[in-house]
């Protein structure tokens, strides 16, 4: 393993706390949604959140990212206002119960993320990259929260047709688009006074089968370019895993620890995932393996 490659520990500031992180971090998805791709309408009501956030608290889950409306190709988005709602009553449920976790946000929309800032949030994540809503950069810069940024060249939202995943040329050099695009969104939230930036090359966004795969192989290239922005790589059970293997969601976790491997490898920070016990063992293995080198 080369030592470029190896984890670099990271810092993130989420209002009054400082964390400092000395190994790959987890997020573990919360879906409260009745059509997401993987566990749509597994967690919709009060007890089954509670119980799915304290046992990704218990696995081993550093951060719980909660999501409201599923971005699978082609899902109907909420409104603003219903999507507020409803993920602002999921975020105080877990607060509720886990008064010290890091919890963040998985929403491309300004207001619903301020209302769940003020529910008890600590993160946003968007996986428009700013381009679903243009204020939700400046939205971002007042609450002083971090932002992961992911790179999604989409272009707007569809509401009457969904989210539409676009497929680019096949030839592209997609390493080198999703820097340059990554680089010029990270330069303006910089100039906005957003602190922390958390870079996601947005795996299974608007990229063919073959684009993610060739991202993956080079992602540690993104640690040179991006040098103090910590780096989330999100792989679970995607697309990108059961398509490649003729099968589905449920039976792409084995696909999912080999594509984590890969990208721990390479220096990957941040993990966003279903299943953080499993990931936990594999950042342990993992660890072990590179410490010996």
């Amino acid at each position: 393993m080369n030592e470029n490659n190896s984890f670099i520990p990271f810092t993130i500031c989420c209002g009054d706390r400082l964390f400092r992180y000395e190994a790959p971090v987890v997020m573990g998805i919360l879906n409260v949604t009745p059509d997401s791709f993987y566990d749509g309408g597994r967690y919709m009501g009060e007890k089954q959140i509670v119980e799915r956030a304290i046992q990704m608290a218990e696995e081993g889950a550093d951060i719980i990212d909660i999501g409201a409306v599923s971005t699978r190709p082609g899902a109907q988005m909420l409104t603003p206002e219903e999507e507020a709602k409803r993920l602002a009553a999921a975020v105080s449920i877990v607060r509720r119960q886990l008064s010290d976790a890091v919890i963040s946000v998985d929403t491309c929309f300004s207001h619903p993320a301020r209302v769940a800032v003020d529910a008890g949030a600590d993160i946003i994540n968007d996986i428009s990259g700013g381009a679903f809503d243009p204020d939700m950069f400046k939205t971002v810069a007042d609450l002083r929260t971090p932002y992961i940024l992911m790179h999604n060249p989409c272009g707007t939202v569809d509401d009457p047709a969904g989210i539409k995943h676009l497929s680019g040329d096949a030839s592209d050099d997609i390493t080198a688009s999703a820097v340059m695009h990554l680089s010029q969104l990270n330069v303006r939230l910089r100039e906005m006074g957003v602190r922390d930036v958390i870079i996601d090359p947005g795996f299974g966004f608007s990229k063919t089968l073959d684009q993610n795969y060739r991202l993956l192989n080079r992602i540690g290239e993104f640690r040179t370019f991006f040098p103090n922005n910590p780096l989330l790589v999100a792989l679970s059970r995607k697309s990108m895993i059961y398509r490649l293997l003729d099968t589905t969601p449920d039976d792409a976790f084995t696909g999912t620890v080999a594509l984590h491997t890969a990208a721990l490898l390479q220096g990957a920070q941040m993990l966003r995932v279903h299943d953080v016990r499993a990931t936990k063992q594999t950042i342990a293995v993992i660890s072990k393996l590179t410490s010996t080198l």
